[in-house]
């Protein structure tokens, strides 16, 4: 999880990958709308790694 960053002053407190304002809402949301991981490492973020998206995923799952 340490992949993952929560503050305040960075998109209002949403959780996003650390070092980006990506919001892991968004990557969650990218995976459940049919885009593959490679899509989204190739397309969308290609600064993010498989294990940004992983920890994403993670995230989304420990959060519900």
């Amino acid at each position: 999880m340490d992949r993952i960053s929560v503050n305040p002053n960075v998109m209002v407190g949403k959780p996003v990958i650390r070092g980006t304002r990506i919001p892991v809402q968004f990557i969650v949301k990218l995976l459940a709308n049919g885009v593959t991981e490679e899509e989204i490492l190739t397309e969308y973020y290609p600064d993010l790694v498989k294990e940004d998206i992983k920890a994403a995923r993670l995230y989304a799952s420990n959060s519900l």
